[in-house]
């Protein structure tokens, strides 16, 4: 599929070829939702912690008899329902409730996010970035002038480097590598914008089986 190459000097735009296998692919909405949840769930720092009964410190000796009192009959004042007592379904630190999801998975959903980004008319490429853009006003103009807005950028590192003092005070945007594309970022942000060699480095790692 052919995609229309932006240029942040305005210059005359080209175009070049992505494959089919990223940009034309079905979308599972399933299969993002639950990638998604993944990495929210990972994102997320798990310090919260509460103690079961096997793990308050205290004595194990019996409230009072088993029969004869007419009461309920308990074991040790460290069960959940006594002030004091263990937590039942507490929080139970860093291993709570972490999925599992395998490569195939993530790479496919990241696949399939990209494509519904081009069926939706929100994906977009420019030209590398070759020397440091130091004002803010020059790529809040080519964002304008294309009528790109609530974007995410993923970029090479050389364009990282070169465009990062130019677009960090743009509101509702985000720069980030290459090696950092995720489903999360490309759905929260309405457009995304790839540089050339960002978008050939994530086919190749989409499309290798090794990766």
């Amino acid at each position: 599929m052919n995609i229309e190459v932006l240029n942040i000097d305005g210059q005359k735009s080209k175009s070049m070829t992505v494959s089919d296998s990223i940009t034309g692919l079905k979308v599972n909405y399933k299969l993002l939702k639950y990638v998604i949840d993944w990495q929210i769930n990972h994102s997320k720092k798990r310090v919260a912690k509460t103690k079961q009964r096997n793990e308050v410190i205290g004595s194990t000796k019996k409230i009072y008899a088993q029969k004869g009192t007419g009461g309920a009959r308990h074991a040790s004042r460290k069960a959940p329902i006594f002030v004091g007592g263990g937590v039942a379904h507490g929080p139970k630190g860093a291993n709570y409730k972490v999925k599992k999801i395998n490569k195939k998975m993530r790479k496919l959903a990241l696949a399939q996010t990209i494509s519904k980004k081009r069926s939706n008319k929100e994906l977009y490429v420019f030209d590398d970035v070759k020397k440091q853009v130091k004002k803010t006003k020059i790529f809040h103009s080519f964002l304008s002038k294309n009528k790109i807005e609530n974007v995410l950028i993923i970029t090479d590192k050389e364009t990282h480097k070169n465009i990062n003092k130019s677009v960090r005070n743009i509101p509702n945007l985000k720069l980030i590598n290459d090696d950092g594309a995720n489903v999360y970022d490309l759905v929260k942000y309405k457009n995304v914008l790839f540089t050339t060699s960002s978008i050939k480095k994530v086919q190749e790692r989409l499309l290798n089986e090794k990766n």
